[in-house]
């Protein structure tokens, strides 16, 4: 369940927004209101690039990820493997290290604009660093060995397990929305496949997060994530359970710069 988490989505400014597709004007919002009666998303558009970050996530930061809420909307007809065992996770925070970094954007196929500069340094994910500290705070430092990032693709990762065992994560679409109040809210679509074990398991997987910049006098980020599990076509079970996901679990981000920690996780 760790890995469903493993990569962040975020934005700068509203132009942005033709890399990744922007949802209908309170779709998102909406959305995490109406947990845990979700649908699949149809406003999300295919992946292109990376995602760009805004500029007050640059840096690192001590994440404190707690599970708040938890649910399996087919049960006790469908329930995916280990949504039991994540219940001993509820409300036990877990603390790891991300960070964000400036680089040239790297965008194929996107229409310039002359009024916009593209050469300009953007704020992105350190991926490979980010998914292998999340990934090593849920399982231990022992169990994840390597996590590699295509790099023709910051879309396609590969998490290398202890005992040959791999999860493969595409990202496969995107959807982003500016709230009002200033929150960023933004959807990734991605598959996962596990390899390794006595048979692959695939499933979709759609993460979907609201960001708000604190105001305080030091820099402190909240959020509000809720991650949702969908079968693949390949399950047996995917007709039965249509359009719906299959698990759903909630989470509260807490960002402080790790700067500002006394015990960072390197």
């Amino acid at each position: 369940m760790f890995f469903i988490k493993a990569i962040w989505s975020f934005c700068l400014i509203a132009f942005f927004l033709l890399w990744s597709g922007e949802a209908e004007a309170g779709e998102l919002s909406e959305r995490l209101t109406n947990f845990p009666q979700w649908e699949k998303l149809t406003s999300v558009q295919p992946a292109s690039g990376d995602l760009v970050y805004p500029e007050w996530m640059a840096g690192s930061w001590k994440v404190t990820s707690t599970l708040v809420d938890l649910a399996a909307p087919l049960a006790p007809e469908i329930v995916t493997p280990g949504f039991e065992g994540n219940r001993r996770q509820l409300n036990q925070p877990v603390s790891f290290v991300v960070r964000f970094v400036k680089e040239q954007p790297h965008i194929s196929g996107l229409k310039i604009l002359p009024q916009i500069d593209y050469k300009s340094p953007v704020v992105v994910a350190d991926r490979a660093f980010n998914s292998l500290n999340l990934a090593r705070a849920y399982l231990g430092d022992e169990a994840v060995l390597l996590v590699k990032v295509d790099p023709d693709s910051p879309n396609r990762q590969i998490t290398f397990l202890r005992s040959s065992r791999q999860l493969v994560s595409i990202v496969t679409a995107r959807a982003t929305e500016i709230t009002p109040d200033g929150k960023f809210i933004t959807t990734e679509v991605f598959q996962q496949l596990f390899k390794g074990g006595s048979r692959p398991y695939l499933n979709s997987v759609e993460s979907t997060t609201a960001y708000h910049k604190l105001p305080t006098s030091n820099p402190a980020i909240e959020a509000d994530q809720v991650t949702a599990v969908y079968l693949s076509p390949q399950d047996p079970d995917y007709f039965k359970a249509g359009s719906r996901p299959v698990a759903l679990y909630r989470y509260r981000l807490e960002f402080v710069p790790q700067e500002l920690t006394t015990t960072p996780k390197e």
